[in-house]
């Protein structure tokens, strides 16, 4: 694996949005008790999106020698042209924040959270060891967990509305592979009007009173290749003739393999991880690169 990397950021600004629209026709999400199960109210919000916080300036490439891979081959380009299936990284790549990180802040714990998650993005420890270690360090209630998701609706990043409105204009399936979680996952997929099985993603477990008993160690995305294991799994299933991976991590770039991804483009328009983004068969900014390619 790679090892740990730093990624270079700036503050941008973008303009924000409103949310009520986009929260209508969500009413709830399922959080998995044990044994039982509960339900979280998703209330309507009128807020504005915050503003995106992070941004890589592009002017960094040539100190960084990734511009060979800014500009896709024609090859990469035929590739892209002909997917069937895209499969999306969630946090920091469909969203601006990392997701776990955010619910860690929201507990206390956002500093140390962050350093592990930093770890495990770089690639530097296993994914599952990384997992564990960021959820005993403030182990998330049920209650704690349904307070942040009416506090803090997701704020996604530029252009991936669109980007998905039409890659499913153009028929091709859309996918969210994360080593976030469902129960912040479901309220993203809603949004972008993915439906609930193209998700593929950790569950978080609660006791009968709400008290937090770990994490469902059955999903693939809860350890390392989890996410190439859910991408092979997919092309099996649905018998796709050319899939892409998009994500900004390492996870992300396991997922390019024979049986996988055919193809691996890093969205570096949150963090620029440069071990992934130097393994990348494209790497991308904005994700109106993405759509103007499919016009």
């Amino acid at each position: 694996m790679e090892a740990l990397t730093t990624s270079r950021v700036v503050p941008v600004q973008v303009p924000c949005r409103k949310l009520s629209s986009l929260f209508a026709n969500l009413s709830c999400l399922e959080l998995r008790r044990y044994p039982c199960r509960g339900r979280v109210s998703i209330m309507n919000h009128s807020k504005l999106l915050r503003p995106v916080t992070a941004s890589v300036q592009p002017q960094e490439l040539s100190a960084l020698g990734h511009e060979g891979n800014v500009v896709p081959s024609n090859e990469i380009l035929d590739l892209w042209e002909s997917v069937e299936a895209v499969c999306f990284d969630v946090d920091s790549t469909v969203c601006v924040d990392e997701g776990i990180d955010e619910l860690a802040e929201f507990c206390g714990a956002g500093k140390a959270v962050a350093e592990w998650t930093a770890r495990a993005m770089g690639g530097s420890v296993p994914f599952e060891e990384a997992l564990a270690a960021r959820l005993s360090l403030f182990k998330p209630s049920l209650s704690k967990v349904e307070e942040y998701l009416e506090k803090r609706p997701p704020r996604l990043s530029p252009g991936i509305e669109e980007l998905v409105k039409k890659l499913r204009a153009n028929n091709i399936d859309v996918y969210l592979i994360s080593g976030g979680f469902r129960q912040m996952i479901n309220p993203v997929a809603s949004i972008l009007g993915i439906p609930r099985e193209n998700i593929f993603a950790n569950n978080l477990l609660f006791g009968n009173s709400g008290e937090f008993l770990g994490f469902d160690e059955n999903e693939p995305t809860s350890r390392s290749g989890g996410k190439a294991k859910a991408v092979e799994q997919i092309r099996k299933v649905r018998l796709y003739k050319t899939m892409a991976m998009i994500g900004d991590g390492a996870t992300d770039l396991e997922a390019r393999k024979p049986g996988g991804a055919d193809l691996f483009i890093c969205y570096a328009g949150v963090q620029l991880r440069e071990a992934v983004a130097a393994k990348a068969d494209w790497l991308i900014f904005k994700f109106e690169t993405l759509i103007n390619s499919l016009d």
